[in-house]
C-alpha cells in the first residue's frame, strides 16, 4: 500500500474515524480550558474563544460519529456490539450529545447577550470526563493502549 495513494487513504474502511476524532477532542478540551480561564479571570475574550472552540468541536463531532458508525457497519458488518466496543459507542454518543448541549448553552448566552450560566461548568467537566474515557476505550480498540 502506497502511503501517498489518495484513493486508499480516503476510502479506507476505518481510517477516517481514527484520524478525525482528534479534532473535536482537542477543540472541546481547549474550549473548556478557555471557558474555565475566562470564568476565573472574568475575561469576555477568553469566553468568546471558548465559544468558538466549542462551536468547531460540535461541528466536527458530526463526521466523527458518522465515520464511527460507518466503521462499525463496514468492519464488523453491523454485527451486535458488546464489551469495549459497545461502551465506546454509548460513551461516544453521550460525549457528543454533551458537547452539543454545552455549545447550546454558550450559543443561547451569546444570542441573548448574557454571561453563560454557571451550571455549564459542571456539564463541561462531565463532558471532559466522558471524552477522556471514550478516548481511552478507543485507544484499546485501535491497539494503541493494548497491553504489552
Amino acid at each position: 500500500m502506497n502511503p501517498f495513494d489518495l484513493k486508499s487513504v480516503l476510502l479506507a474502511r476505518h481510517a477516517q474515524h481514527v484520524v478525525l476524532i482528534h479534532f473535536p477532542i482537542a477543540l472541546f478540551l481547549a474550549g473548556v480550558a478557555f471557558d474555565f480561564a475566562g470564568r476565573w479571570k472574568h475575561d469576555a475574550i477568553l469566553t468568546a474563544v471558548a465559544y468558538y472552540n466549542m462551536t468547531l468541536a460540535a461541528i466536527t463531532s458530526l463526521p466523527v460519529v458518522a465515520t464511527g458508525l460507518m466503521a462499525w457497519r463496514w468492519q464488523l458488518e453491523g454485527q451486535r456490539l458488546k464489551g469495549i466496543l459497545l461502551q465506546h459507542l454509548v460513551l461516544g454518543l453521550s460525549a457528543s450529545a454533551l458537547i452539543w448541549l454545552v455549545w447550546c448553552i454558550h450559543f443561547y448566552a451569546r444570542r441573548h447577550a448574557r454571561t453563560p450560566s454557571n451550571y455549564r461548568l459542571p456539564l463541561e467537566a462531565l463532558a471532559t470526563v466522558l471524552v477522556a474515557i471514550t478516548a481511552h476505550l478507543g485507544g484499546f480498540l485501535s491497539g494503541v493502549n493494548a497491553p504489552v
